[in-house]
């Protein structure tokens, strides 16, 4: 399972790329907007701190428009995905861009019925809505396990990024439900290492080291 990191925050990014965590990352307007600088200037710079993909999301609502936006991304950096919402609109774009070998991520996706129309435009991409799902009164694991069955039974080549992960249960649905990827916010990670019992296992082991050390020197 990949990792993607879900921020615009420089910084950020370099803090899980060292840890090897990092497969990739996905920004959007409200991401970007943070960072309060040129999107162009961070997305380029994030293109250039991270190998894997980088999801950088058009502003345009009409497909005519949002080709003419994602051509132009697509240029900043070889490494580019260029994230289009599932709409009508949205989807002719993915269908224009896939045929010219723009790389998409269909993102807003709420629904098994909305991923395969995605799939079938050839979206690269896919990106189911974990949290905002919850937020309904539904289950998100169940979406991307019906996404990953779809993709199965018919050989797509899209693949599943869980987003909108708000906490530890939405990256473990996302891995057991077969998602091939997790986009996950910055500042989420420290508690995906971190656990009270691992603290106190540590904390036991120094004291008993502590307590070895003073025997010896008696």
């Amino acid at each position: 399972m990949k990792f993607f990191v879900d921020t615009a925050n420089v910084e950020e990014i370099k803090r899980i790329n060292n840890l090897g965590l990092c497969d990739g990352v996905t920004t959007n307007p409200t991401l970007v907007s943070k960072e309060k600088r040129d999107f162009e200037e961070v997305i380029r710079e994030i293109c250039s701190v991270v190998e894997g993909p980088v999801s950088a999301e058009v502003t345009a609502l009409k497909s005519e428009e949002m080709v003419k936006e994602a051509r132009e991304i697509a240029k900043w950096a070889d490494n580019i995905v260029v994230k289009i919402p599932m709409t009508e609109d949205g989807l002719k774009a993915i269908n224009i861009l896939s045929k010219e070998g723009i790389k998409t991520n269909c993102t807003l996706i709420f629904s098994a019925a909305q991923g395969l129309l995605a799939m079938k435009a050839g979206a690269t991409y896919i990106s189911p809505f974990l949290g905002r799902i919850d937020d309904m009164g539904e289950y998100g694991r169940e979406l991307i396990e019906d996404l990953k069955t779809i993709i199965d039974n018919y050989a797509f080549e899209s693949e599943i990024i869980a987003a909108s992960v708000r906490h530890i249960g939405h990256v473990e649905d996302a891995a057991v439900a077969g998602a091939h990827i997790a986009t996950i916010p910055g500042k989420l990670f420290p508690k995906l290492w971190s656990h009270v019992l691992t603290d106190k296992g540590l904390n036991d082991f120094l004291n008993d080291w502590e307590k070895y050390k003073e025997e010896l020197g008696k």
